[in-house]
C-alpha cells in the first residue's frame, strides 16, 4: 500500500517539486530504480540496498525491534525519476516515538538516506515537511538516525534544517568505522606498515605454511554448497560466546538470508581457511562497490596456535590488492587488530532532529 503527497522543496530560491510516496509494504518494482539510485547517492553501501532492508524488515533485524514497529518508507519522484528514498519505520525508542533508519542498529553498521549529493538539502526539506504534514505517517517526536558515516555529510544538511525549523538537533561519535586505503601491490601494502607489524604478518602466515598440517583456503562460490558452508560458518562464530548469544532466536535465521540474499545480488565473499580438511577460520564479507567489506568472522579454538584468524585476513588482504579493490573496510568497532593491519579512522554518528 501507498499514499501520496507533492511537497515543493526549496534551496537557495530554487523550487524543486518532488513528489512523495509513503509505502507500507517493499515495493518489489521499486528494487531496480532504488538499487541504481544506491550506486549514485551520498553513500554506497551493500546495507541500504533495498534486498538487505527488506529482508531486515521481516525479522525486524532478528529480533531486535518488535513486530508491531511501522515501516515508514518514503521516496521521491521528480519528472517521474526516483530521487530520493528514506527508508525508515516508527517505534517506541527510549520512551518517545521515533523515526528510525530500517537497518538500525546493531547488525547494520552504516546506514543513511538514498539520495544524490546535489539533491541533499532539497530532499531532506521536503521530506521533513512531508513526515510532518502527512497524516498517513504515524506520530513522532525524534528523527533518531543511528550509524551515520562520517564522510555521507548527512550531519551538516540535517543541522541546517534543524536551525531553518527551529528543532532541537544533536550529533554524537557512537563507533569507530577503520579502513585500509589498498595499495596497488601487496609489498606496497607491507611497507606502509610499521616493521614490527610487517614482520608478524610475514611470520604468522610463513610459519602456518611450513607447519605440518595441510593448509588451504578459498572462497565459496557455488550455489550448491552454500546452505551448507553458511552453517558451517555459524558455527564457527558460535565457538566465540558473546556471538554464540547474538546467534540466539532468529537472529540465526537473519543471518542465513543475508547470506542468501547477497550471494544472489553477487557481492557475497564467505571465505575459510582449512587446516588438515578442518575449517579454522572464516569471514563473511560483502564484496560491494570495489571494497571489501569485513562483516563477521568465525574461528575455532583448536587452531589459535596457527593465528588461523589472522592469517586469513591477510589472505584476504592480498586478495583484494590483486583484484584491484580500492579499501578493506572492517565497518564499526576499533579492536586494536585492525589498526594492527594498517587501518585508519573514520567515525559514525548518531543524529537526533527533535520537535518543539
Amino acid at each position: 500500500m501507498c499514499l501520496h503527497l507533492s511537497m515543493a522543496a526549496s534551496l537557495l530560491g530554487i523550487i524543486q517539486t518532488m513528489d512523495f510516496t509513503l509505502h507500507q509494504t517493499f515495493p518489489e518494482d521499486l528494487k531496480s530504480d532504488w538499487n541504481e539510485l544506491l550506486t549514485e547517492s551520498i553513500l554506497n553501501v551493500p546495507f541500504l540496498r533495498f534486498e538487505y532492508l527488506k529482508g531486515w524488515w521481516q525479522t525486524r533485524g532478528g529480533g531486535e525491534w518488535p513486530q508491531d514497529s511501522q515501516l515508514v518508507l518514503v521516496t521521491a519522484h521528480q519528472n517521474d525519476a526516483l530521487v530520493g528514498v528514506a527508508p525508515l519505520f516508527s517505534a517506541q525508542y527510549e520512551g518517545q516515538p521515533s523515526l528510525l533508519f530500517l537497518g538500525s542498529i546493531e547488525i547494520s553498521d552504516f546506514l543513511s538516506f538514498i539520495v544524490r549529493p546535489q539533491d541533499l538539502q532539497s530532499f531532506l526539506s521536503g521530506l521533513l515537511d512531508f513526515l510532518c504534514n502527512f497524516d498517513q505517517v504515524p506520530a513522532w517526536q525524534v528523527l533518531d538516525l543511528h550509524n551515520n558515516l562520517s564522510i555521507a555529510g548527512l550531519p551538516d544538511a540535517l543541522e541546517a534544517e534543524a536551525i531553518r525549523r527551529s528543532w532541537q538537533y544533536r550529533c554524537e561519535q557512537s563507533y569507530h568505522a577503520p579502513v585500509i586505503c589498498l595499495p596497488d601491490d601487496w609489498d606496497g601494502y607491507l611497507a606502509g606498515l610499521d616493521k614490527k607489524q610487517r614482520h608478524e604478518i610475514r611470520r604468522k602466515i610463513r610459519r602456518l605454511e611450513e607447519a605440518d598440517p595441510s593448509t588451504r583456503w578459498y572462497i565459496v562460490s557455488e550455489g550448491t554448497t552454500l546452505a551448507e558452508e553458511s552453517q558451517a560458518f555459524l558455527q564457527l562464530m558460535a565457538h566465540d560466546p558473546q556471538k554464540e548469544v547474538f546467534l540466539s532466536g532468529s537472529m540465526h535465521q537473519t543471518m542465513l538470508e543475508t547470506i542468501q540474499s547477497a550471494f544472489d545480488a553477487g557481492y557475497l565473499q564467505l571465505a575459510f581457511l582449512e587446516i588438515n580438511g578442518k575449517k579454522a577460520a572464516a569471514y563473511l564479507n560483502f564484496d560491494f562497490d570495489d571494497r571489501l567489506w569485513v562483516y563477521n568472522s568465525g574461528i575455532d579454538p583448536e587452531f589459535y596456535p596457527y593465528s588461523a584468524g589472522w592469517v586469513l585476513l591477510a589472505y584476504l588482504l592480498q586478495w583484494s590488492i590483486e583484484n584491484k579493490r580500492t579499501a578493506f573496510d572492517f565497518l564499526r568497532g576499533n579492536e586494536d587488530y585492525k589498526y594492527r593491519f594498517g587501518a585508519t579512522d573514520r567515525f559514525v554518528y548518531r543524529i537526533r532532529l527533535t520537535r518543539p
